[in-house]
């Protein structure tokens, strides 16, 4: 006698995709807020040096920040659960990709941030529509390329974060202070100390602790000024265009249109590492519809006023 054929949604049920196992409430919810701590100091630091380089006002910088939080999180949602070509529907959390912050300082020091909002939407718009061929090239970019590519984007960081060390503005009493170098370096401390204690926990939020145990100690030293913390609403959802129309400049444009390579080759990276971390298959056709998910979201970002997007490695880790 024959056994009876095995139909697809009785195969699907009985060896169903990593990704799509639903975990109790309580985890999930455990889980997930690890990941948004986790991704929570990434994202801010770049609406604050990007604010700081535009010359922006603390509410306006304050602005920048409650966008690129909203946009991440939209971004996320977009990339993770997709639809129909876009979203590589693996658990990646996207973010404000750090890699657009010095050619977004660049483009800033010569030009306004309507600028930057504009490459960025013409940038993504063509990262958009070049993502299936890209994920066929990849191999055109080995880790050696695209290592050197991130580390002269690091190094182009310096000066800033220099700057802010000493204080962040040279009109201010204090700029260069002793005391402002020393809470910076202690800061920087926290931070190595924290990623290498060997706690997986603790290492993917080193940044965050970082960030609180410096602003305390600031505090305490009188270095720190909360007076205008409960000025803004605790709840915002930010207003689109609130820095006027994007203007588009053909120069900056082209470099952030080499930014956008960047991003997808280090997005590609995160998709294929989770793909082994779940022991999914990932093939080009779904890193293609992870790429579009990456683009599109962050051609839209400057809408709501935020920057480009790509998938944050530390929540891979």
């Amino acid at each position: 006698m024959s056994a009876e054929p095995v139909s697809a949604t009785t195969a699907a049920a009985a060896s169903p995709r990593p990704e799509d196992e639903r975990l109790p409430i309580g985890r999930s919810f455990t889980y997930g807020l690890q990941h948004v701590l986790t991704m929570y100091g990434g994202i801010i630091a770049v609406p604050l040096i990007v604010g700081a380089a535009a010359g922006l006002n603390t509410q306006e910088t304050a602005s920048l920040v409650t966008a690129c939080l909203f946009v991440s999180g939209l971004a996320t949602i977009l990339q993770s659960v997709g639809v129909k070509f876009i979203g590589s529907r693996l658990p990646l959390v996207q973010g404000v990709s750090f890699t657009a912050v010095a050619t977004i300082t660049a483009i800033l020091s010569d030009g306004k941030l309507t600028d930057v909002f504009g490459a960025i939407i013409v940038a993504s718009t063509i990262g958009f529509f070049a993502a299936t061929f890209f994920s066929k090239i990849l191999r055109l970019f080995p880790p050696v390329v695209t290592g050197v590519v991130i580390t002269a984007i690091g190094m182009t960081l310096i000066p800033v974060a220099a700057n802010w060390a000493m204080g962040g503005d040279e009109s201010a009493p204090g700029y260069g202070s002793f005391a402002n170098i020393m809470l910076a370096l202690g800061t920087l401390a926290i931070i190595m100390l924290f990623s290498k204690v060997g706690v997986a926990t603790l290492s993917r939020l080193s940044i965050l602790i970082g960030l609180v145990i410096g602003t305390i100690i600031a505090s305490v030293l009188g270095l720190a000024d909360f007076s205008e913390v409960g000025a803004g609403n605790p709840i915002s959802v930010p207003m689109p265009f609130a820095f006027g129309l994007p203007t588009f400049d053909i120069a900056a444009i082209i470099s952030m249109s080499i930014v956008i390579v960047v991003i997808m080759t280090e997005t590609t990276a995160d998709i294929i590492a989770v793909g082994e971390v779940i022991e999914t298959p990932v093939d080009s056709r779904r890193i293609a519809d992870g790429l579009r998910a990456d683009m599109l979201s962050s051609a839209l970002a400057p809408v709501f006023n935020s920057f480009t997007q790509s998938a944050f490695a530390q929540n891979v880790g």
